[in-house]
């Protein structure tokens, strides 16, 4: 690469991809080490643009968290929180196979790929639940 010039895809179209093969993935900077999501050209720490989509644990821990009320007869509340990871970057998506009001800062959450309306995103399930435990 020289100048400014980026060749191949970009980087939201390098998630994407990896969301339809099943696979959350985020991005290491060569540089200097540095977990990123979301994903980006230039490392927000170095500037670089060395930048690799590796496997993300998968781990993470609630941030914050809120219950969005929807209207009688038009579906569920659900949840929207952010979610830190075990590799450092906080990503906002939403806890799911459970009681949106029941999920707590500081929960432990396990990450998987779904759907919401026909399209493929991150989205956690307690750390129990995952695991095969109650949930809750």
């Amino acid at each position: 690469m020289t100048g400014s010039e980026f060749q191949g895809p970009g980087p939201d179209a390098v998630f994407a991809a990896g969301l339809q093969a099943g696979e959350f993935r985020i991005q290491r900077c060569g540089n200097c080490g540095a977990y990123i999501h979301y994903p980006r050209a230039l490392c927000p720490k170095c500037g670089s643009s060395d930048l690799e989509a590796v496997p993300a644990s998968g781990r993470g821990t609630v941030y914050a968290t809120s219950v969005v009320r929807v209207r009688p007869g038009h579906g569920e509340d659900y949840n929207i929180a952010l979610v830190d990871l075990a590799e450092g970057p906080r990503m906002m998506t939403r806890v799911v196979d459970t009681d949106p009001q029941g999920v707590r800062i500081g929960d432990p959450v396990t990450a998987f790929v779904g759907e919401i309306e026909g399209s493929r995103v991150v989205l956690f399930r307690p750390a129990a639940a995952a695991s095969g435990g109650d949930g809750g």
